[in-house]
């Protein structure tokens, strides 16, 4: 099991019931999980209306407009989808889209 911690900021809590912060225990080995399973985890798990994940994702990834950070580092740097989740990590998406 894999214990984590993610954030939703910039508007972006809105698809979890208006909770920030999740701590999240992952049924995976650690160095088997990566952020892709995260993703797939907080889809399935912590979106609270499934008509909101369009809001989250486009194309199988995080959609446009929503900086993405591993343990305050953007994930560009850090493999994106395939990075290796380990116990401990801090996964932060800040929506960057404001209506108006």
């Amino acid at each position: 099991m894999i214990k984590v911690k993610v954030e939703f900021l910039g508007g972006l809590d809105i698809i979890s019931n208006h909770e920030r912060q999740h701590k999240l225990t992952l049924p995976l080995e650690e160095g088997d999980a990566t952020m892709k399973d995260v993703i797939t985890y907080i889809c399935k798990d912590i979106i609270t209306d499934q008509k909101d994940v369009p809001v989250f994702i486009e194309d199988d990834t995080v959609r446009p407009g929503i900086l993405v950070l591993i343990n305050d580092t953007d994930w560009e740097l850090e493999d994106k989808e395939e990075y290796v989740v380990e116990s401990g990590d801090l996964f932060t998406f800040t929506s960057t889209l404001h209506g108006g």
